[in-house]
């Protein structure tokens, strides 16, 4: 059943626009609070956010909407949404959201859930939320005696600093390492150059002062050239870019060359592989992963799971097949011997490891394989189904025979914009080109027909 809401990481769209409404998020917050009030003890929900300007309207929306459904709603304030994982499950809670549109402009804000034990919901949570909102709810609110109380909880930044430097092994310290940090203006601006500076290091921060509209503005993860500068101008060690709720992280060598999350994602596979402490013989990531990084794995006696784009597919795969290692290209790795979702700062904190035990610059550390060459571009749809035409389809299997065993060819509807995706790699660039250009102009034309 096609989900009206509900995307591949909550629900996300343009503040002040269907879906993504005050009134809408009263209705997620009381149909949420209806789902999740089991039991006879007083119900509670964690509510953080970045640093957007419509932080502000739906967090007071979400409240309003939790605590007439009779759940107390404690509100963190910005903070990253590892952190809301963390402290759902600390606080016991019977659930946690994060207002945050990731690494999206400011104009967009989302919703994300979890659940008591700090995991993201399912498909059929979500699905039953969705239900909900479509109904009359006024019957269903709590009575005048059971409406929840609100209150700001503080100290909650201090609680995931210490949680963030216990992943640290003892043995390990950062002093003497020039640390340049970019938060992307977004939810870690204070937490993660404070974790930083108090394990040892150096710290330069950017990205640090947000004004409400400047959240991944020319910085962050989706744009290093502001961190890549950085590092050249104070000669740090090591860069970290975060995007605006933490939850992905990407790595700027001393040299000023961008890592990827599968880059990441392979050094520290083979990292707790080499200690021992990898589980499931190998790590999670998506369909979407570099090809380089599945034969570097295969080559090391490991294997490589794939699944659906989204951070909480891998995360299934990993909670049913008992990994300890996943994630994306994009930065989202997800560690579970620390925690249930995307962590950026967690994950640069385990590639520190890594530098400071082998004695090595960053460069040399994180440059674990050599990726193959691959090619995404974009379709931009507004409506209509391009990829069920037969021209389409048709075009899509000669691609495929064509790249045969040489690459890989994957096709897919984002889960957060009106787009089509079409990647496709292999060794030969050429012909990556060829077969790209190929499928955007004949799904440009299928959606042009519809």
């Amino acid at each position: 059943m096609k989900r009206r809401y509900f995307g591949t990481d909550g629900i996300r769209g343009q503040s002040n626009r269907f879906p993504m409404t005050p009134d809408l998020a009263m209705r997620v917050g009381i149909a949420a609070g209806m789902i999740f009030r089991r039991g006879g003890h007083r119900h509670r929900v964690v509510i953080g956010k970045d640093t957007r300007l419509s932080g502000y309207m739906l967090e007071n929306a979400l409240v309003a909407g939790f605590t007439a459904a009779g759940v107390d709603a404690f509100v963190l304030g910005p903070i990253p949404t590892p952190a809301v994982a963390m402290l759902t499950r600390s606080l016991r809670c019977d659930i946690g959201v994060m207002i945050s549109a990731s690494h999206n402009p400011y104009q967009d804000n989302g919703i994300k859930l979890f659940g008591p034990d700090g995991y993201k919901l399912s498909d059929a949570i979500e699905a039953q939320i969705e239900e909900l909102i479509s109904k009359d709810l006024a019957p269903q609110l709590a009575e005048p005696d059971e409406i929840g109380r609100a209150k700001r909880i503080d100290g909650v930044h201090d609680r995931y600093i210490e949680f963030a430097k216990r992943t640290l092994p003892r043995d390990v310290r950062l002093n003497g390492l020039r640390v340049a940090i970019d938060c992307a203006n977004g939810a870690a601006y204070k937490v993660a150059p404070a974790v930083l500076w108090e394990l040892g290091a150096e710290v330069v921060s950017v990205g640090v002062e947000p004004n409400g509209t400047n959240i991944n503005l020319n910085c962050g993860s989706m744009h290093p050239e502001a961190l890549v500068k950085k590092v050249h101008e104070v000669r740090a060690d090591i860069g970290i870019a975060l995007d605006g709720d933490a939850d992905r992280v990407i790595i700027v060598d001393e040299k000023g060359n961008v890592v990827d999350g599968d880059q990441l994602m392979a050094l520290i596979g083979e990292t707790w592989a080499n200690d021992g402490s990898l589980r499931g013989q190998g790590i999670v990531a998506t369909i979407m992963s570099n090809l380089g990084l599945e034969r570097f794995m295969t080559e090391r006696g490991m294997t490589l799971a794939r699944t659906k784009v989204g951070d909480r597919y891998v995360v299934e795969h990993m909670r049913e097949h008992d990994f300890n290692v996943g994630g994306e290209q994009s930065g989202h790795i997800v560690l579970s011997d620390f925690g249930t979702t995307g962590d950026g700062l967690v994950a640069a904190l385990q590639v520190l490891v890594a530098v400071r035990r082998l004695g090595r610059t960053v460069s040399e550390v994180c440059r674990r394989f050599e990726p193959v060459p691959q090619l995404l571009k974009n379709v931009r749809i507004e409506g209509g189904k391009p990829l069920e035409d037969k021209r389409v389809k048709q075009a899509i299997a000669d691609a495929e025979s064509e790249l045969a065993n040489r690459g890989r060819l994957v096709i897919r509807p984002s889960g957060t914009e009106p787009l089509i995706r079409v990647m496709a790699e292999g060794d030969d660039h050429g012909q990556l080109e060829r077969i790209v250009d190929g499928l955007v102009d004949v799904i440009g034309k299928a959606r042009a027909a519809a």
